[in-house]
């Protein structure tokens, strides 16, 4: 009679762990170094009354690259666009950071290079605040993305699981579609 006791206090342990250990999970995605965050919000920033960025997105996706979020050369080149995926998780602004994008000319190879830098994001919860930065950064948020045709377009192949996605674009020509 004791054991039939005991196997629900064990399974109620069991069980206890299994959701401390979720939800140390799910904290370790948002505690994934602020620093490396801050650096790619700060890319992002738009410098007042221009169309540039206040901050260096090369440098901030440098960082990622220290750290092993990411590759030390880009999943793929298309166009003048560098495509990172994230090799383990991070946040941004909330949301799993699932890609970074960073446009720049090297060479010309035709119209139109428009430098700056997105992300692409697994939306978990509001996007809300996305909203707003996307707003007042003069950035385009395109909520849902496709992901796997997005990826598909510029040739990575790669499976990604079935969410909702987000695309924050922070680029200079996202800047001047919306000047008065």
């Amino acid at each position: 009679m004791q054991k039939l006791t005991l196997m629900p206090a064990c399974r109620t342990r069991r069980l206890i762990g299994s959701l401390l250990l979720a939800a140390c999970s799910s904290s370790a995605l948002a505690a994934a170094d602020p620093g490396l965050e801050n650096g790619l919000i700060q890319a992002l920033h738009l410098k007042k009354g221009t169309t540039q960025r206040v901050g260096t997105s090369g440098k901030a996706i440098q960082a990622y690259m220290r750290e092993g979020y990411i590759g030390k050369h880009p999943d793929q080149r298309f166009d003048y666009t560098d495509y990172y995926l994230l090799k383990k998780p991070a946040s941004f602004m909330g949301h799993e950071l699932v890609l970074i994008e960073e446009e720049y000319i090297t060479q010309y190879i035709g119209c139109c290079v428009s430098p700056g830098a997105g992300v692409t994001l697994r939306v978990q919860g509001s996007t809300q605040k996305l909203q707003a930065f996307a707003i007042a950064q003069r950035c385009t948020l395109r909520d849902p993305v496709d992901i796997r045709h997005a990826l598909n377009e510029v040739a990575i192949k790669t499976r990604m699981p079935k969410g909702h996605y987000a695309s924050l674009s922070c680029r200079e020509r996202d800047a001047q579609s919306e000047e008065p």
